[in-house]
């Protein structure tokens, strides 16, 4: 027990004496000292308090702390003893209005909120991971993460007991049905589950993309076609040099003859070798990394700070946001956009010039006056950020007009102090009104008094008119004005204020203070003001370019419906006339749940696509919603949802969104924590540059797949064919490297850095399973490939006699390198390097060059390959097979390496659809094109490439250790059946959980919503298991298989049936 704001300091201090051990002399208690004061309660607490500091405040003075408002709870706790406290539960809850605690009402205080006013005591009732904070955290996979090492781990691994292991092993329950996982908790003297289930805690994405499986996959293809192609050239070498050598000619195998036969035969290797080089896209993985990490630096300076590489990539796959309105849309402080004075009614914040002076100079002393003296606007903690709002935020909306109508409320309190207020009647929600007294100097009384417009406007019976006069104010006017002012204001989700003021002559006698109804009456009406958390500037344009771009925005709130309602339809996610749902939270879980109260991935499918508005929603809802949008069937392609939020209620969808967006300035930790990208400037706009980016690494791929794949194709069949019919191949062993270098490393660079333009938000996603090679970057691969071979060919066969030169086929082994075939080099490159130009495009664009001035990279690399191809040829020498050329033959290959630009146009003038014949290619895996792609999230990756090789050692692996594992417990049964296997209920005390390491949570925690249900699904595969048979009901599989070796234990021991715990442990194991 203590004080609330000292529970908070003190608290602080002592995260801070941890953080720095050096630094335990500055505090004049010892951690120790706190620890021993913790673990005491009620009055044995208060008198060792009172014993050993004298009060709380001596506990606050030994730590050099003072309690002040503004402070964190770090705990949860029941209040006892209150005064006028309020909390700002906004960053738990979502709730914008700051929460009235009491001892009748709402005694519960939450960890991770602040003290805004007043002072109180409290229970604490949940520390650490069980308090609201912790529990977050846990659902995160963040509690405990730092107190083990790796060696730690690994000698836990070893020592660790069987029955620690079994508990481990148990799944958590869920509460509402929402399936979800959570690692066991740690211990200081014990071992927490095996090596795996430690992994899984401590990886927090899958590393391997969508992206980079496709690819990885695509590359093994190409790789293996490489293999057979280079195998096939060598066997067709070696036989035609031993045919024609032995066979035809008839030649002996001489002694002497040997070492020319096996330098052919090492010539022949060479070239089998520089085929497969060629052919496999080892730039591949290349093109990726380049363009993912270049995407990523240049997102920081569009205010996307990204903290999983992959989630750039995801982002431009994304089909819907689910938006927090606190904060994203709107900016997260009270302001008054809407005013009624003079009898005008302003649809934004006047000009002062427009208001007569002294209307205005009411309007600066009711205001300034009337406000709680602790309600102030700050400036802003960080540079570029807003001003901070201190106390109520009411309060604050209407100290925000004053300075927007460009007057300094400060000025009036500087003058008027709180100690010169003669009387003031207190907010409460029964008079929904505050009234301040203030004595003039002439001994007259006036009153300011302000509140809801409706009962206040019954009170008023003269009002300010145009000229700044009072006149009489009517019913009939307060009809018109609630008609015309006040209903319009609400139905656009503004809460309206009245201002309003009164004057007490100083002839008259002192007035009945005390009876507040005869004071607070007959007063003049100043203005009407509306009031709300307005929308970001921004926001409104960059939800209509995220629907022109296939991404649905939902807005999910804690706020109420009409409110979220009117926000929608300002940002423009709701649109007059459209058939959408605006639901509460209520509502969703009655519609989504059976009458066992399970939810249902049908019920959720028939919510969802309509579903634009969630209100009153707990965070468990959005949880359920984004985890049923990802997990639904009912499109054609798996949905890719992005979160956005910044409170720490966030947090669990934020971590299972594929992508989820946490406030850089506003958010707290948790969801900065559980976030795949933060956004610096707290802008939703930010949100379409990552859209853009993630758009571009697909297309910055593509791209680069088409120009490798060109240059692929040509030189295999070049070196193939002239191979089998030259007997050698017309680009050389360095010169193919030459080759490989540009298409691989450089062109990847080059083509990898494009920027994104606003063109590509003009398309819908590709969706997951799209292919990365598209049936129009075939036709120009294919197409581009056929100019090239001709070319090339052409040059070969008959290249001599066009250029009156030597010819380069059928030369002796080590004779020099002809003008021949540099000209075939030659000419080759530049086609590539133009070709480079063409692969810019993937869409069909014609041009070509379009904004290849903004990418100084390609630029760069382009004309630096083209300056090294010329030294390459004119000074490259035998090293390169390269003989000097003349300026016409240099002016004929550029030519013809230009040609590709030319052939690119009648290509792209081509209808890919009537090529029939074309097929895509570059699909991913099928695992990864199913919604349970998050299945494999958590576990070791083996990418493609490594399964083939290591399926068989996998197999071997898992069949030895089921044979260990089942004789492990056959022997721990013999020697004791339960050894070792308490019930939970014995370790329901701190104590106890302190000796038991496999101290599982869901015995403490029995209704803790956990987060992620792909535990359950995803064990079948990887783990030796026999699972016990799923749910119909996608969203409760973990909490059917969770619960399902708990059940067994309490089943006999004897049994042997597969319902047996023998059974049930060996196929946990």
């Amino acid at each position: 027990m203590g004080d609330m704001a000292n529970n908070s300091v003190a608290y602080s201090g002592v995260k801070n004496s941890l953080k720095e051990a050096n630094h335990d002399g500055d505090f004049g208690i010892t951690l120790a000292e706190l620890r021993a004061l913790m673990e005491l309660r009620s009055t044995d607490a208060l008198r060792k308090i009172q014993e050993s500091y004298g009060d709380v405040y001596g506990i606050c003075s030994k730590l050099k702390t003072s309690p002040n408002e503004g402070d964190l709870l770090p705990a949860d706790g029941i209040l006892i003893q209150g005064n006028d406290l309020k909390i700002d539960e906004s960053s738990l809850t979502g709730e914008s209005d700051h929460v009235k605690k009491s001892l009748d009402k709402d005694p519960l205080l939450l960890s991770g909120t602040h003290v805004m006013e007043g002072s109180g005591r409290m229970v604490v009732t949940a520390v650490g991971v069980n308090s609201q904070t912790g529990i977050i955290f846990t659902l995160l996979g963040a509690g405990g993460e730092e107190e083990e090492k790796k060696d730690e781990k690994k000698k836990e691994k070893k020592n660790k007991k069987q029955d620690g292991t079994i508990e481990n092993r148990n799944k958590a329950k869920a509460q509402d049905g929402a399936a979800m996982e959570m690692q066991p908790l740690k211990s200081e003297d014990g071992g927490d589950g095996d090596e795996k289930d430690k992994k899984k805690a401590n990886l927090p994405k899958k590393e391997k993309s969508v992206l980079q499986g496709k690819l990885t996959k695509l590359a093994v293809q190409i790789g293996k076609a490489g293999l057979l192609m280079s195998a096939v050239t060598v066997i067709i070498l070696v036989l035609y040099f031993v045919i024609d050598t032995f066979w035809v000619q008839k030649r002996a195998w001489l002694a002497e003859c040997t070492p020319i036969y096996i330098q052919y035969f090492v010539k022949f290797f060479i070239i089998g070798v520089t085929v497969l080089v060629v052919a496999v896209p080892e730039g591949l993985p290349l093109a990726v990394t380049i363009s993912l990490a270049y995407s990523v630096k240049k997102m920081m300076k569009d205010n996307n700070l990204v903290r999983h590489l992959d989630a750039c990539e995801t982002m431009g796959n994304a089909t819907a946001i689910c938006s927090d309105k606190t904060g994203t849309l709107t900016m997260n402080r009270m302001t008054v956009v809407q005013a009624y004075i003079n009898e005008k009614h302003y649809k934004k914040v006047p000009e002062p010039e427009a208001i007569p002076p002294n209307i205005l100079s009411y309007l600066v002393t009711g205001i300034s006056v009337n406000c709680a003296y602790t309600s102030k606007i700050l400036p802003p903690e960080k540079e570029g950020g807003l001003p901070r709002h201190v106390g109520n935020k009411t309060e604050c909306a209407l100290l925000g007009f004053l300075l927007d109508l460009k007057r300094d409320y400060q000025d009036v309190r500087n003058e008027i102090p709180e100690e010169a207020l003669y009387k003031v009647y207190t907010f409460n929600s029964v008079r929904k009104s505050m009234s301040t007294v203030l004595k003039n100097s002439d001994g007259s009384y006036r009153i300011f008094s302000k509140g809801a417009s409706e009962i206040i406007l019954k009170k008023c019976f003269k009002i300010l008119s145009a000229n700044g006069e009072a006149k009489v104010f009517r019913p009939r006017d307060r009809d018109d004005i609630v008609k015309t002012v006040i209903e319009p204001m609400a139905s656009e989700g503004l809460r309206t204020i009245c201002l309003a003021f009164r004057d007490f002559p100083a002839g008259e006698p002192e007035p009945e203070w005390d009876n507040e109804n005869d004071i607070v009456t007959g007063l003049t009406c100043i203005a009407v003001v509306g009031i709300e958390d307005p929308v970001r500037p921004e926001v409104p344009d960059a939800i209509k370019k995220c629907q022109r771009a296939g991404i649905t925005v939902r807005m999910v709130t804690g706020d109420n419906i009409n409110t979220a309602r009117a926000i929608a339809t300002k940002c423009g996610i709701l649109h007059p006339g459209e058939d959408f749902l605006c639901l509460e939270g209520k509502d969703f879980n009655r519609r989504i749940r059976n009458e066992k109260g399970e939810i249902e991935q049908e019920r959720i499918d028939k919510i969802w696509p309509k579903l634009r508005v969630l209100a009153r929603s707990s965070p468990t809802d959005k949880h359920t919603l984004v985890k049923g949008i990802i997990d639904s069937t009912v499109s054609e392609q798996r949905q890719v949802v992005a979160v956005t939020g910044d409170g720490t209620n966030d947090g669990p969808a934020l971590k299972k969104a594929d992508v989820g967006f946490a406030m850089g300035i506003a958010g707290t930790d948790v969801a900065k924590e559980a976030s795949d990208i933060i956004l610096t400037d707290d802008n939703f706009t930010s949100i379409v540059k990552a859209v853009m980016w993630g758009r571009n690494v697909y297309d910055s791929i593509s791209k680069f797949l088409q120009f490798q794949l060109t240059v692929n194709v040509v030189a295999v069949i070049v070196a193939f064919t002239g191979a089998c019919i030259t007997q050698d191949s017309p680009l050389k062993a360095v010169q193919m490297l030459w080759v490989n270098l540009i298409m691989d490393t450089l062109a990847s660079l080059a083509l990898a850095t494009e920027p994104p333009t606003e063109s590509l938000l003009l398309r819908k996603p590709y969706g997951r399973n799209k292919p990365l090679i598209s049936r129009t970057m075939m036709k120009n691969i294919l197409g581009h490939a056929f100019y090239q071979l001709v070319v090339v060919f052409t040059l070969l066969f008959a290249g001599e006699k066009f250029f009156d030169i030597d010819s380069g086929r059928n030369a002796p082994l080590h004779a020099p390198p002809s003008e021949h075939y540099t000209i075939v080099f030659n000419t080759f490159v530049l086609m590539q390097l133009f070709n480079e130009i063409n692969a810019r495009k993937i869409h069909g664009e014609r041009n070509v060059f379009e904004g290849i001035f903004n990418n100084a990279i390609f630029c760069t690399i382009v004309l630096g390959t083209f300056v090294i191809q010329i030294i390459i040829v004119q000074f490259g020498g035998k090293p390169f097979s390269c003989s000097e050329l003349s300026v016409e033959q240099w002016l004929w290959s550029i030519f013809l390496g230009m040609g590709t630009l030319l052939w690119g146009q009648l290509i792209s003038t081509i209808p890919t659809s009537r090529l029939k014949f074309l097929k895509e290619a570059g699909h991913g895996t099928q695992k990864e094109e199913i919604p349970e792609e998050e299945l494999a999230e958590d576990v070791e990756e083996i990418d493609h490439a490594e399964r083939e090789l290591r399926r068989g050692q996998i197999l071997w692996f898992r069949g030895l250790n089921r044979i260990q594992t089942q004789i492990r417990v056959v022997n721990a049964f013999r020697s004791s059946l339960y050894e070792g296997l308490e019930k939970p209920e014995s370790r329901s005390s701190i104590h106890n959980f302190m000796t038991h390491p496999e101290f599982r949570i869901e015995d403490s925690e029995p209704h803790i919503p956990l987060i992620d249900d792909t535990d359950a699904e995803d064990d079948a595969p990887t783990k030796r298991n026999s699972s016990p048979p799923p749910s119909p009901n996608k969203n409760n599989n973990a909490v059917d298989s969770g619960i399902h070796l708990t059940i067994e234990m309490n089943k006999s021991a004897t049994s042997s049936s597969p319902g047996s715990p023998l059974h049930s442990l060996e196929t946990s194991l």
